[in-house]
């Protein structure tokens, strides 16, 4: 049984977004929920209840009000809302006007503040000039740009005009750009001749050049200015916004297209995923107010890039009259205090991480809550990998009970989490505290028939509003059917490895297809990870389990990143499988255990193990892995030399 970290508050009913829901419910329903476990029960047997209720009590405006809550209840093609027209934007824009909305930081220029009356009027000015351009309803708008004030005020503007939204970080090469854009053929780019990265001007102009080249769509190319690096033959941004303010934003139907979001390209080209307007307006104000307990005067500092969902997710703090916090740069530079320091300065009331940044400021020896006054934070978000059992009592040790540690996996798929927590649900260690409101999900077997216990899929049984619209370009739903409802016709197959206690906490093990399968037992990665990297000498890890065709028990194979100046030798070795052992099972100890100068990760942080595993099964690299999405590009080469048998 895991420790019990952080119980649920005795006022969580008076203090927190979801105990106001929770009495809200009871009162207009007739219901009695004592727990969370109540009212997660209650929002997934009764939708159009749930839905409603989330509507209702947080404030989404119906332009035209739908004839229902669920029309066609059936996955794929669940119809939320029928008839209901809104906008996303109108919701976003909608603070006091002289309270802050955006603040950002970044390595390239001074630090920047928009009031909420300074976004709306740019919004208004944004929304005017892309009008000029001729931006109509249904156009793609694509932003080759960093974590910027500009950016949001463009997808806000774009957004506005029923227009669809895609964007992608400036890190990215022209090839990985161009897969993804490519699919949706935009009418204009947005972007920048270049940034800041840890003290150096990184010049992307070429590369800038290269999509102009390879978009023959678009017709407008307007450069925001950041940096020394200047894009010639292109609309300046004060120029776009040059224009008399239109203030507004179109009423559009509930599912029509927001933004176009792509999954990470490390196992082929991209999926082009169309989230709707109404979907992620309800989903992200579900979750921001009752998860992450957002509200206005709070303020929401979360790294991300542009390329990834936690970007459009930390906008829509804005729908809860939430300030949010843009970081632009490298998020260790000069130093992991950065990010710690920044939350201080600015007051956050909710500071997300990635789990490896957790991990690296307790490797680091770091005291956050001591060295700075963090008093405003309520919540410590994590996300994009599994955090260890010792990320969770490091932050317990550092922070105490007052602060909810809030873990949570989900994905690009939904632009939301699956399971994470809540301030109506307890902390264990090492667990994530349970299935997010509104969403069905459960382990099961090979058979499809749940687990509980026991390492199994992860599925959703039933419809939620942020699943997809479809994918861009895939006319007949074909892709969209075989990529997550082909497993279990109607149920949606997430591709995660799950375990679900009895109490409803939940453990994910990793992809469902880097799951390793060792004599007929399935092993989750992520319990791998777990014990090796937490020996002192190993920085970093990776497990592959190549099968036998032949029906042997196949190879299970451990690359190490030995920490700095650590050599891999016998004694190491034999600390780690002794560790694997002892902590595990035998069936986890690997057969071989190797040294790789960098473990790959894509520029989310997550461990590539299955291009790994292409690799050493003899794929071209090329063929499984775009350079451009790995956080070290030459990550791959040393797996290259191991499939080839020569020295790297």
């Amino acid at each position: 049984m895991s420790e019990l970290l952080r119980p649920v508050a005795d006022d969580v009913r008076e203090t927190t977004e979801i105990g106001r829901f929770v009495t809200a419910v009871e009162r207009g329903h007739g219901l009695t929920l004592p727990d969370y476990a109540a009212l997660h029960r209650w929002s997934v047997t009764e939708p159009e209840a749930f839905w409603s209720a989330v509507a209702t009590h947080l404030g989404v405006r119906f332009d035209t009000p739908p004839r229902a809550v669920l029309g066609r209840r059936g996955m794929p093609g669940a119809e939320w809302f029928p008839g209901a027209t809104l906008n996303y934007a109108a919701h976003a824009l909608d603070g006091p006007e002289d309270d802050v909305a955006v603040v950002a930081y970044s390595q390239t220029r001074d630090r920047v503040e928009l009031t909420w009356g300074g976004l709306r009027e740019q919004v208004a000015r944004a929304r005017a000039g892309l009008r000029r351009l001729g931006v109509a309803r249904g156009d793609r708008v694509a932003a080759y740009l960093p974590n910027l004030p500009e950016t949001v005020v463009a997808f806000l503007a774009t957004a506005s005009l029923g227009a669809v939204w895609t964007s992608c970080a400036p890190e990215f090469g022209a090839r990985s750009v161009l897969d993804r854009f490519g699919q949706v053929d935009p009418v204009v780019l947005l972007t920048v001749g270049g940034y800041g990265w840890a003290g150096r001007d990184v010049d992307r102009r070429d590369e800038v050049a290269a999509l102009r080249a390879g978009l023959p769509g678009v017709r407008h190319v307007v450069a925001v200015p950041y940096g020394p690096h200047t894009v010639p033959d292109a609309m300046t941004w004060d120029e776009l916004l040059a224009a008399d303010p239109e203030p507004g934003a179109d009423p559009v139907p509930f599912d029509h297209p927001l933004c176009v979001l792509f999954s990470s390209g490390t196992t082929g080209l991209p999926k082009a995923i169309v989230h709707g307007h109404g979907g992620i307006l309800v989903e992200h104000l579900k979750n921001h107010a009752l998860s992450w307990d957002l509200g206005p005067g709070d303020r929401i500092l979360w790294y991300s890039t542009t390329a990834w969902m936690m970007w459009n997710a930390l906008v829509s703090g804005l729908l809860r009259q939430a300030s949010i916090v843009l970081i632009d740069g490298n998020p260790a530079h000069p130093d992991l205090g950065w990010q710690w320091r920044l939350a201080a300065e600015t007051g956050a009331t909710l500071l997300g991480a990635s789990p490896g940044f957790l991990m690296a400021s307790r490797a680091a020896g770091l005291r956050p809550a001591a060295e700075h006054d963090l008093s405003a934070v309520r919540q410590i978000g994590a996300a994009g990998s599994p955090l260890p059992p010792e990320g969770y009592h490091w932050v317990a040790e550092q922070f105490g009970p007052e602060v909810l540690l809030n873990v949570g996996s989900g994905g690009t798929d939904v632009c939301s989490g699956i399971v994470q927590g809540s301030p109506f649900q307890p902390v264990w260690s090492g667990e994530i505290s349970g299935p997010c409101l509104g969403v069905d999900a459960a382990a099961v077997d090979d058979a499809g028939r749940p687990v509980v216990d026991e390492l199994g899929e992860l599925v959703i049984r039933a419809p939620m509003p942020s699943m997809p619209v479809g994918f861009w370009g895939d006319d007949d739903g074909s892709r969209y059917r075989d990529t997550y409802f082909a497993t279990w016709p109607g149920v949606w197959r997430h591709g995660d490895w799950v375990r679900f206690s009895a109490d409803g906490s939940a453990v994910v093990a990793g992809r469902s297809d880097a799951t390793l399968n060792r004599g007929g037992v399935r092993l989750g990665t992520a319990e791998f990870y777990r014990v090796v990297e937490e020996l002192p000498e190993v920085e970093d890890s990776l497990v592959v389990h190549l099968e036998d065709p032949a029906g042997g028990n196949g190879e299970l194979l451990l690359f190490v990143q030995p920490a700095d100046g650590t050599p891999l030798d016998d004694a190491l070795v034999t600390r780690i499988r002794t560790a694997l052992r002892g902590e595990l099972t035998p069936r986890h100890v690997p057969d071989r255990i190797e040294a790789v100068p960098v473990v790959p990760r894509n520029r989310t942080g997550k461990k590539l193990e299955v291009p790994v595993k292409r690799i050493l099964l003899g794929a071209a690299v090329d063929d499984v892995a775009s350079r451009d999405v790995l956080a070290d590009p030459t990550a791959l080469d040393a797996f290259v030399h191991f499939a080839s048998g020569t020295p790297a």
